[in-house]
């Protein structure tokens, strides 16, 4: 399969020029015979939006606007698939009266211009909740010439509302209930990072941040299953005000345990990212072996699930885009994830394979990384761990600098950031439909830790 990624640097409101961004990037690589085209989450209207009165002149009709229009044209010219993410206004009219919906959504066309499907936004980042829902569930669904598909958008990479234990994981689990093979991501993921220091190489990746999104992935990579799994991060890059997005656009493969790079953008290039999955790939990621994790410990037994009761996963498909399977497969509760808030040791990923000596490897970040070594896995280090956190905008809705950086040289583990909840209260718009609409309830969502907890700082590969 042939895939491209389209990363380019969208400026809020600026749509004309943001159309021409992107058609300038797509006719300078002139790409051929591509199966599928993914554009960055709200990709001609720009992300980072004050209030609903502020994106209103940019609300598009549900696959009737300039990013449906854009997605038709460049289907029908390259004969592929087009996904770009777009804000959707949706026509409340029939049920008035009503409240009106909007959603952060991406709309996918067909080689013919038609159009396939449409996902909005399962899990709001908080400034999505200023003017959007939440969608019905992660989508699903069996599109020809692409096979079995999940898809997300950005934050629905994350735990839900950053309140839901690490180890929920729930799009991870998602994609292994619904047994895909394809995996779309649609992102705007930004760094906290100084702009200038974070600017001076903008061809070489943020390693942090894919560290990060592979450790969102985990529950795919310790799974082992039978098949690859391509999954797609379609990032865009730039500044939009005093907001930097992160770029590292890439299609990653995981199969039997590994993780494949098929091909990797810098944090901050204007490129189109093709690649052909049905050629060798051109890397293979590997983890920092930790001091404190050479050996796996001991698994403890859980009285709530073992393998006579195996774990009851929520099913977050979307009920309305595809045919998920009911069945839990066994790869289920083959291992025990351990949530990063456990001090004892950083949990233990999976052992290496042997792999030929020809092969490239990028070497996943830890604390004495440096950005321009990549080394060679070492054969006697038997474990792997999870990456530590990037310095991303979804790591903590915390403003205040000298916090973060005091939390990033002194971790603590068991502190809770309660400037979480106050910024994304159960009252905002993404918890507030009218009464046709199905959203996440707490009961729906499992178990919740007894702490409001931001992503983890201080677990590493």
């Amino acid at each position: 399969m042939r895939i491209g990624c389209l990363q380019f640097a969208p400026q809020v409101g600026d749509v004309d020029n943001n159309l021409n961004r992107a058609d300038c990037v797509l006719s300078r690589s002139n790409p051929q015979d591509l199966d599928l085209l993914v554009l960055p989450e709200m990709a001609f209207t720009g992300y980072n939006f004050r209030s609903l009165q502020h994106i209103s002149p940019y609300l598009e009709p549900t696959a009737a606007g300039i990013t449906s229009l854009w997605a038709r044209t460049t289907a029908l010219k390259h004969n592929c698939i087009v996904a770009a993410g777009y804000p959707e206004k949706v026509d409340v009219s029939k049920k008035w009266p009503a409240n009106p919906e909007y959603y952060n959504s991406v709309i996918m066309v067909n080689a013919e211009g038609e159009t396939i499907a449409n996902y909005r936004k399962s899990f709001l980042y908080y400034t999505d909740e200023t003017w959007a829902l939440e969608g019905k569930g992660f989508y699903a669904g069996d599109i020809e010439g692409l096979g079995n598909i999940a898809m997300g958008i950005c934050m629905d990479l994350n735990p839900y509302k950053f309140e839901a234990p690490w180890s929920a994981w729930e799009f991870a689990h998602h994609v292994l209930h619904i047994k895909a093979n394809l995996v779309i991501l649609s992102m705007a993921w930004l760094t906290r990072e100084d702009p200038r220091s974070f600017s001076r190489a903008p061809s070489e990746p943020d390693m942090e941040t894919l560290a990060y999104w592979l450790g969102r992935l985990e529950p795919l990579i310790r799974a082992e299953a039978v098949g690859e799994i391509i999954v797609i991060f379609a990032n865009r890059c730039g500044t939009e005000e005093e907001v930097v997005y992160a770029g590292t656009s890439a299609v990653i493969g995981i199969n039997n345990g590994e993780v494949k790079v098929y091909g990797l953008l810098g944090r901050g290039e204007k490129e189109l990212l093709v690649v052909d999955t049905d050629k060798r790939p051109g890397a293979k990621l590997v983890s920092t072996p930790n001091s404190c994790a050479t050996e796996v410990p001991e698994p403890v037994p859980s009285p709530e699930a073992t393998k006579e009761e195996p774990l009851n996963f929520p099913d977050w498909s979307d009920p309305d885009s595809g045919n998920g399977s009911e069945d839990v497969d066994d790869y289920y509760y083959d291992f025990s994830p351990v949530s990063p808030s456990d001090a004892r040791c950083p949990p233990v990923f999976f052992s290496p394979k042997p792999t030929p000596i020809s092969e490239s490897y990028y070497d996943l970040p830890s604390p004495e990384y440096s950005r321009t070594s990549f080394r060679k896995p070492s054969p006697k280090s038997p474990t792997f761990n999870r990456p530590s956190s990037p310095k991303s905008r979804n790591a903590s809705r915390n403003e205040n600098r000298e916090e973060e950086r005091s939390e990033r040289d002194f971790p603590d583990l068991h502190e809770v950031d309660e400037s979480y909840v106050g910024r994304s209260g159960r009252n905002s718009a993404s918890a507030v439909p009218d009464g046709s609409q199905s959203t996440f309830s707490p009961n729906s969502l499992g178990p919740r830790s007894g702490n409001f907890s931001p992503r983890p700082k201080s677990t590493v590969w």
